[in-house]
């Protein structure tokens, strides 16, 4: 993938990147209102259509999940050129960009301008706040059904590293999903991440209590590993590659009919491999 570019507003756009395929990808920040609705179409067919969720501000009409934090946010935007965009609910006669991935980011230069982090309504965010490190919440990822098990998500993280690094961000969050709010069903996948992989206290953030839900359901010999591995989503699981921690507590969340947990990453704890995995360029 081609190296970024700073913009004079701090935001960051890529060229064009190729896989070991023909296949090519093209990977930028959303810059008009056509490329935040292509965002939040493909948002609705995977948060919506797919697992259910619901918000005050999904339009089903149009089939746009949104809601009011999306103008303070960048979102990173993955574009397969070879796909023909669809159709603008809102734009009769024009077409949409051909966004088959997406990521919705905030620096924290930004969150008071935000009203705070989406984060913030599920969890206590005092920890991160208090390091007074350049923080980056992210949320709202997904990649279009056709693009999973390839390298569609790799594009994406080379693209959020070049972010990262554009904006000297020191640690990145965010909550991230299991599908379902049945916790039975999930007990040993909540468990296996609360013995593991619990953040240090200084970055432990906790889900709040009107919806907390404790992770330590099983002790810890009671944890069938390979099952509760093959249960954490994948997207999770890239995170915990990363070094990821999760906080104190899972968050159930009926309107999205997801038990959300919130990951932390601090990329001054990652190991050298780490950083090779999070940036190395696909197909090298």
């Amino acid at each position: 993938m081609a190296r970024a570019r700073q913009t004079p507003h701090g935001c960051i756009r890529w060229r064009p990147c190729m896989n070991g395929s023909s296949l090519k990808f093209e990977t930028r920040l959303a810059t008009d209102a056509a490329d935040l609705r292509a965002a939040q179409r493909l948002r609705y067919r995977v948060f919506v259509d797919e697992l259910g969720g619901d918000g005050p501000m999904v339009d089903h009409a149009s089939a746009i999940e949104a809601d009011h934090l999306d103008p303070h946010y960048d979102h990173l935007l993955l574009l397969d050129p070879s796909r023909k965009g669809e159709a603008d609910p809102l734009a009769p006669g024009q077409r949409l960009p051909p966004v088959v991935g997406v990521y919705r980011l905030l620096p924290g230069s930004r969150m008071e301008a935000a009203g705070g982090f989406y984060s913030a309504g599920e969890y206590d965010l005092s920890p991160l706040l208090a390091t007074g490190r350049n923080l980056l919440e992210l949320g709202r990822s997904c990649v279009h059904p056709d693009y999973r098990g390839g390298t569609a998500m790799f594009h994406l993280w080379n693209a959020l590293a070049e972010y990262v690094l554009g904006n000297e961000i020191e640690i990145m969050f965010g909550v991230a999903s299991f599908h379902g709010t049945d916790i039975g069903k999930i007990r040993q996948p909540l468990s296996y991440l609360h013995a593991n992989h619990l953040a240090p206290p200084e970055l432990r953030v906790r889900a709040r209590a009107e919806s907390f839900q404790k992770m330590n359901l099983l002790p810890p010999e009671s944890i069938e590993r390979r099952a509760a591995l093959q249960a954490i989503p994948a997207l999770i699981r890239g995170y915990l590659r990363l070094g990821g921690f999760v906080g104190d507590g899972a968050y159930v969340d009926h309107a999205f009919n997801t038990t959300d947990i919130c990951l932390v990453i601090d990329t001054e704890r990652m190991s050298a491999r780490r950083r090779d995995f999070y940036v190395r360029k696909v197909g090298s």
